[in-house]
């Protein structure tokens, strides 16, 4: 044996001696961590998405629901070649090039085990033929899921809004991510209470163990622990109040909120023209996406807590009772009107030029007499008129799970210095006094300010009854602490707007004893006519261009006697108050009261005729048919 020979061997058995002695350590001494390594990379764990909580309405009627929808999805693990199999997959069922070019991409950035949905929604016919042809398509597996529902469509899209796919942006806006939006296609709340709502509604995820190989394909499933459903809930809203709402305004550029005068459960918040929230679950196309947004009459937007508006005269109590607060009027101090109202060398003009005479005020509600409120403005001031408003629910964001509440604008001396470092003027509090100037308010905060007016209590609205089975608690209401004697001056001017003859809402009265209304018209100006228009003819707000035009506005509250229900409306642009907006509280407030189609016995003699034909021609849903047809076993 040469000594070379010697060498090699010795280093051949070093080599052997280090090898044996490292399977020694592998197998022997840490045999306990490698069989655990071996265990975990043989066994993964899956998420499984939870069924999203459902949504109803007070009575148990279904707006928001699942079903079941067919649809393929595909692995890169298992493909292999995506693009390839793609292609193949494009000849069994319609796929668009451009979702090929999103799943091949969406495919690159996911774990190779990460399904991709390829094809959401398919036809049962589509869903055969890919399983048929399962041999060639590698990866490619049809499943069944759940999607979101919305049986009402444009009914409820401004209150429960719609559910989407997780995004970025979503992503990054969660401080600790639920491993849930990482799952694709997983859905969640975009707007709305399916926003706001979204963590009771989502539940918890379920787990499989799954079996995989050295590459990853799954092999079998190993056990499985479901998840939680998410919570149900139940508003307050009651469906065929708020369908009754919705067709009303037809095709007007308005919103509607009606509330309980005494407890504040929202029982209808209507915003027209609408959407079908579906659209935005399935993908909705850039056409359809383009109409909503090209709209003048702006359907995406809620404008019964988004829209900001001068409330006109129906801000008038406001300034009203905050005069008989501060002792500065009574019931019966009148004031002359003669159509116009001089203060600083300037004049303001009353609605009438020819002008009401010596209002009181009753009269000066019942025929909505500017002068009077500039007059009385001048002897409260406008502090005191603002903590008025802001104790009436005016210039308050009030917190319901809907998207962009605006908080409106209650103004003051401190508000004007701190918004516009400015001091501010007389002229000011006049425009004020009638609403007009630098108040805002929303037709919500309208519906709440006529729910305290009527009750002469705090009621803050409300619009989740219950969560998961569970009651949400509803504090009783606290008084206003406004003398009652004081509130009642002011509704009995209420009551003479709408019921005596002569009055701005004489004409939309209710004339059945048990539901006598109560309420406010108001016009709130968009702009003046210029001088320009004026020589060019244009003497009335009816001859200018629709979004220039004033809106129409209009609050009440029934039985008068026995207060049970509040509406605001607001028509955008759509002229004067009483003659547009009174007529919609009315209806609503019977529909509301009564709990099915107004009577005709409830309206004037000479009027029903025409409104028998009107309500005979609203588009609305049979209320039953719907509840059968949502009435599923299977609610998850």
């Amino acid at each position: 044996m040469t000594r070379r020979a010697l060498v090699m061997g010795g280093a051949m058995s070093a080599i052997v001696a280090v090898l044996g002695a490292r399977l020694r350590y592998m197998q022997v001494d840490e045999a306990d961590q490698y069989r655990l390594l071996a265990e975990e990379n043989r066994v993964s764990i899956r998420l499984i998405p939870p069924h999203r909580g459902q949504i109803f309405d007070r009575g148990g009627r279904l707006i928001a629901g699942n079903e079941q929808n067919y649809r393929v999805t595909i692995t890169r693990e298992g493909a292999g070649d995506v693009p390839d199999v793609l292609h193949r997959l494009q000849r069994v069922i319609p796929l668009a090039d451009t979702d090929l070019t999103r799943v091949a991409e969406e495919a690159r950035k996911r774990a190779a085990f990460v399904p991709i949905v390829v094809a959401d929604r398919i036809t049962w016919d589509d869903m055969s033929r890919v399983a048929v042809n399962a041999p060639s398509l590698p990866g490619v597996v049809p499943e069944v899921g759940l999607s979101r529902i919305y049986p009402m469509d444009t009914d409820f899209a401004h209150v429960i809004g719609y559910v989407g796919p997780v995004s970025e942006r979503d992503l990054a806006a969660q401080e600790v991510p639920d491993p849930l939006l990482q799952i694709p296609q997983f859905q969640i709340g975009k707007i709305g209470v399916e926003t706001w709502m979204e963590t009771p509604l989502r539940g918890q995820a379920g787990t499989r163990r799954i079996e995989v190989n050295a590459v990853g394909r799954v092999m079998r499933e190993l056990d499985r622990i479901e998840g939680v459903a998410g919570s149900d809930l139940h508003l307050t809203i009651d469906a065929g109040i708020q369908n009754f709402a919705q067709a009303r305004l037809g095709e007007e550029s308005a919103s509607v909120v009606a509330m309980d005068v005494q407890t504040g459960a929202i029982l209808a918040c209507a915003s027209a023209p609408s959407f079908d929230p579906n659209l935005f679950v399935r993908g909705i196309s850039y056409a359809d996406y383009s109409v909503l947004t090209e709209n003048d009459h702006r359907p995406l937007a809620n404008k019964s807590v988004q829209g900001a508006y001068p409330p006109g005269s129906t801000f008038k109590m406001v300034t009203a009772l905050a005069a008989l607060e501060a002792g500065v009027i009574d019931a019966e101090t009148r004031v002359y009107c003669p159509g116009y109202y001089e203060f600083g060398g300037r004049r303001f003009h009353c609605h009438s030029r020819y002008g009401h005479g010596h209002a009181n005020l009753d009269l000066a509600l019942g025929k909505s007499c500017d002068v009077y409120f500039y007059d009385i403005s001048q002897r409260v001031g406008i502090d005191k008129i603002a903590e008025m408003g802001r104790r009436l629910g005016l210039g308050t964001r009030h917190d319901l799970p809907m998207s962009a509440i605006v908080e409106g604008v209650m103004p003051d001396r401190q508000w004007k210095r701190d918004s516009y470092d400015q001091d501010w003027r007389i002229g000011d509090t006049i425009n004020a006094s009638i609403g007009q100037g630098y108040v805002l308010t929303s037709p919500l905060q309208l519906a709440v300010m006529t729910a305290r007016l009527a009750s002469g209590r705090a009621v803050v609205p409300h619009l989740v009854k219950s969560v998961g089975g569970q009651d949400v608690a509803v504090p009783e209401a606290p008084p206003l602490d406004i003398p009652a004697p004081l509130l009642r001056m002011v509704q009995r001017g209420m009551h003479t707007v709408s019921n005596v003859q002569g009055m701005t809402g004489y004409n939309s009265r209710i004339v059945d004893p048990s539901m006598i209304m109560a309420g406010k018209s108001g016009t709130s100006q968009v702009r003046n006519i210029t001088a320009a228009e004026r020589a060019r003819g244009v003497i009335s707000n009816d001859q200018l261009p629709w979004n220039r035009r004033d809106h129409a506005l209009f609050v009440g509250y029934a039985p008068f006697d026995a207060p049970r229900v509040a509406v605001a409306c607001v028509v955008e642009h759509g002229g004067g108050g009483s003659a547009v907006a009174a007529p919609i509280v009315r209806d609503v407030l019977l529909r509301a009261l009564t709990g099915k189609m107004p009577a005709l016995a409830a309206y004037p003699q000479n009027q029903r005729a025409r409104i028998e034909t009107a309500l005979s021609e609203l588009r609305l849903r049979d209320m039953d048919a719907l509840a059968r047809a949502t009435s599923t076993p299977d609610r998850a």
